[in-house]
Formats: C-alpha cells, structure tokens, sequence
C-alpha cells in the first residue's frame, strides 16, 4: 500500500485527480509507453476509452456525447476527418462532468477525453489511467482499492502489448500526421526534459 500514499494525500487535500506522472503505480506503464510508437499509443488510448464510453453510455443512455467522441477521434485517427470535429466532441465529453454530480463518473467523463485527445499528442494517453484509476479509488474507497488498481494497472500494460501486435499484423488506415516517423514519443522527451531539469 505504499505506492497509495500519494494518493491518499491527495485525497485528503480533495483533490480532482489522485495520480500523475509521478505516481509508483504507474511507472512500469509508463515505461512501457515511452518505449512506443504514436500509433500504438493511439490505438491503446482509443480502445481504453471506448470501454469507459461505453460504460457511461450504459449509466447515460440518453447523452451521445460520449459515443460522439470515441467515433469522431476514431475518425480523425484515420484520416476521415480533421481536428476541429473531433476536438469539439472531445471537449462536450469534458463538459458532461460540469453537469452531472457523481464524482466517480466526472472521473470517467475525463478519462475518456483524455484517452481520445491522445490522438493529437501521445501525451495524453497517461491521462486516461490517472482519471480511471481516480475513479476506481472513488468507487471502492482508500481501503478496498488496491487489488484493483493493481488489476487495472496490469490489464493496461498487457493491453498496450496487444494494440502493439495488432499494429504489425493488422493494416490498419492512419491520419497523414499519424503516419510521420518521430526520433522519440513524446511521453519519452517528456520524461527526459523533467530528468534534466531534476
């Protein structure tokens, strides 16, 4: 329960997201995604977030906002649409956590948008996690959630593994920006440039 201390902190100061980057419970999946190509990152983010979209379409069937979103960032991802649609979906994705009160769906809500928004910059994929793993601690509590985020934390990792398979096996259509070749992921330019500056 060590590597929850930081969240229990974070809790107790009320805080809206109990994990970042420098959460322990991340680090091994966050290895795992600087060592990534964008697309995979992209794909892994797009298909965590559908699962989310579709549980809170589950608990919100009468709102598209969230369906909106997963099928438009999908869209953009492959070259069918530009950035402008799929923003303004992500971003009412965002808005429904200003309009419900359930503190364990607004972290869903912002899960989603940020596992969508991963198609713009990889950077925001560890988003994702951080809010659904907020949610998980919301929902099961300080005391009952560790085997959970564990489990969830694992599923992660195993499921970027997948989306990195299906990328060599399947051909899958990519966005022209998707497609470029970058030196290093983002999310490992990041975690240099704050290691330099420590």
């Amino acid at each position: 329960m060590v590597y929850l201390e930081d969240v229990k902190e974070k809790l107790k100061r009320k805080n809206k997201i109990l994990f970042s980057r420098d959460s322990l419970c991340l680090q091994n999946l966050l290895i795992e995604l600087r060592k990534q190509d964008r697309k995979v990152i992209v794909l892994w983010a797009l298909e965590c977030a559908e699962n989310i979209s579709k549980e809170l379409t589950k608990k919100y069937p009468n709102d598209s906002r969230f369906e909106n979103a997963m099928n438009l960032s999908k869209e953009w991802a492959h070259g069918k649409i530009k950035m402008p649609l799929a923003k303004k979906a992500i971003l009412q994705a965002h808005a429904v956590a200003k309009e419900i009160s359930n503190p364990v769906d607004i972290a869903l809500c912002h899960a989603l948008g940020q596992g969508c928004s991963a198609v713009h910059v990889e950077t925001h994929a560890i988003g994702l996690p951080m809010y659904e793993l907020t949610a998980i601690v919301l929902e099961n509590g300080i005391e009952n959630c560790e085997e959970k985020i564990e489990e969830k934390i694992n599923e992660y990792i195993k499921s970027l593994k997948h989306c990195s398979e299906k990328l060599e096996t399947e051909n899958l259509n990519w966005a022209s920006f998707l497609m470029k070749k970058q030196p290093k992921n983002k999310e490992q330019l990041l975690y240099e440039k704050n290691f330099q500056n420590n």
